[in-house]
């Protein structure tokens, strides 16, 4: 197991943005609790209001999926895209040659999305983040206009993770503009990296497999994205076998995991060891009986001492947030997850 390391005194990490002469990097900030990514409902403003009430140190863009095609995962991250354009089929999102009604219905809502923010949260100052499905999520989620999964082909591959990127850093600036005081940290969601490398994604047609892809060409490209992103990069990933040391290789900041799916202890140890900062995912992400809050944290402490680290660092190397996204729960379950994390987070401060 991992031996104990020296980590900063507070919740930051090193990288990170430069500061405003771009000299020297500054830390990266990281609140105690936060959010996956979705919520139920319909109403960006609500939802946001929701969020910055019960996380208040590090906030999220809530994504909405219940408002339909283009609010998902694959359909949000689309409209973000640049100079590439994508349509809605029976099958799912396809790459197609010119704009159509399902992607400016999805830019539309995203645009919505960001008038509420201005709305909600123009004062806010601190860690916000951003959910943006990652370049082999979504590889593995659009059709080719001829042929299957965009993630069988590299020049595909190629040309999306370009048009990704710099759809991100447009949609960074778009945030900062509309909240000057945020300090953007982007979560790249790759649910689908594991069947990618072990040959587990469905064919179009549903009667095969794609190929597996090598574990080196998925952490070069990743590797070049997040490169390119302007802002701090996470990577969340609540699916069995999350290749943690290949996210961490590829140069992020944070790794974002649920607990009770994690396995690989040495994988966590050598990230942690390497600064890398943790955002575990401890209640799920459907309605259940919670356990009393300071229950979570000793769950959480428990697995910490058993990394081997020491306990008073606990609290500035994870952000405490639930597994997965909180879509599939009811209004009142998310709310009170929400509030979970954020009051188990304070039994991890030192006493």
């Amino acid at each position: 197991m991992a031996s104990p390391t020296d980590l900063p005194d507070d919740n930051t990490a090193p990288g990170g943005e430069t500061d405003d002469q771009g000299l020297r990097p500054v830390p990266t900030e990281w609140g105690p609790a936060s959010g996956v990514g979705s919520l139920p409902g319909t109403d960006p403003v609500e939802a946001l209001r929701l969020v910055t009430g019960e996380l208040p140190d590090f906030p999220h863009l809530p994504e909405l999926p219940d408002r339909g095609a283009g609010a998902d995962l694959i359909g949000r991250t689309a409209a973000l895209l640049v100079d590439l354009f994508v349509d809605l089929t029976p099958a799912g999102w396809r790459l197609v040659s010119r704009p159509g009604a399902d992607l400016r219905r999805a830019q539309e809502m995203l645009a919505r999305d960001l008038d509420a923010l201005f709305e909600v949260a123009e004062r806010y100052t601190g860690p916000f983040k951003l959910q943006i499905a990652g370049p082999w999520t979504l590889a593995a989620g659009l059709e080719r206009t001829r042929g299957d999964r965009a993630v069988v082909d590299p020049g595909a591959r190629r040309d999306l993770a370009q048009s990704l990127a710099e759809g991100i850093a447009a949609h960074v600036a778009d945030v900062s503009a509309r909240v000057p005081g945020a300090h953007v940290v982007v979560q790249l969601d790759e649910p689908s990296v594991p069947a990618v490398l072990q040959g587990g994604l469905p064919t179009i047609s549903g009667f095969g497999k794609l190929p597996a892809v090598e574990a080196t060409v998925v952490e070069e490209q990743l590797t070049d994205l997040v490169g390119r992103v302007p802002a701090p990069v996470v990577v969340h990933c609540c699916a069995q076998r999350a290749p943690l040391d290949l996210f961490r290789a590829a140069g992020v900041e944070g790794l974002s995991f649920d607990l009770g799916l994690v396995q690989d202890l040495d994988a966590v140890g050598t990230a942690v060891e390497a600064g890398t900062h943790l955002l575990v995912g401890v209640v799920p992400g459907t309605d259940t009986t919670l356990p009393p809050a300071k229950a979570t944290a000793s769950r959480l402490s428990a697995w910490w001492r058993e990394l081997g680290f020491p306990a008073e660092q606990l609290h500035t190397a994870v952000t405490l947030t639930p597994a997965c996204g909180l879509a599939g729960a009811s209004p009142a379950y998310a709310r009170t997850a929400m509030a979970h994390v954020r009051e188990a987070a304070k039994y991890l401060l030192p006493e």
